[in-house]
């Protein structure tokens, strides 16, 4: 009977957990989907309207969009890495693609690690309280219910990958297993650069 229950238990964490990341990736998806039926019109139907002027005038300047990019993913992902890939795309060929893609991806792992830094060492601070009181109070109840496995589901998904790894390292979470799951960042990158590069093929 213990068994039985306990089992019963284990696949209700797992139903909860197949639930919540589905829920996000299918959200990601979405919104994946929607910038590159985007791209796609802007490229085929407003050639005028060339999408390098989203991000005038840095989108000119190929040394200075990682840097921008490292910021943006530092400060939560104000600018969704999609766009940064689909910029991408007008630098070359599939090499040159693929070696930015990387670069983004790199950025975007060591983007968590300093926020884990940030909250391991900083979480005392009234910065570091201010920024869980307005931007993670809600990604605190997550990770008290689902622990690790949020770490997994912010690498794959839109969840703000450098805050709640501010809140992992603020927990005192072992930096080792963080590193491991935070790999996951690198699965996400190359999935969604491979379906922005068919998109601009088409």
């Amino acid at each position: 009977m213990l068994h039985t229950r306990r089992c019963w238990t284990i696949d209700m964490e797992l139903g909860e957990r197949t639930r919540f990341f589905l829920r996000n990736m299918i959200r990601g998806l979405l919104w994946l989907g929607a910038i590159v039926v985007i791209f796609i019109i802007v490229k085929e139907y407003a050639p005028s309207v060339h999408y390098k002027q989203w991000l005038e005038p840095i989108y000119d300047r190929p040394l200075l969009m990682p840097t921008v990019f490292a910021i943006s993913e530092v400060a939560f992902g104000i600018i969704p890495p999609e766009v940064f890939m689909i910029w991408a795309t007008t630098m070359g060929g599939i090499a040159t693609y693929v070696i930015y893609v990387v670069i983004f991806a790199g950025f975007s792992y060591l983007a968590g690690i300093i926020g884990y830094m940030i909250g391991n060492y900083l979480h005392h601070t009234v910065f570091y309280r201010y920024l869980r009181r307005r931007y993670m109070s809600k990604y605190v109840q997550y990770f008290h219910k689902y622990g690790s496995f949020l770490i997994i589901v912010a690498s794959m998904t839109p969840l703000p990958f450098s805050a709640i790894s501010m809140l992992v390292g603020s927990v005192k979470y072992p930096f080792d297993r963080f590193l491991f799951y935070a790999l996951f960042r690198f699965v996400r990158f190359a999935a969604y650069s491979v379906i922005i590069y068919q998109a601009n093929a088409i």
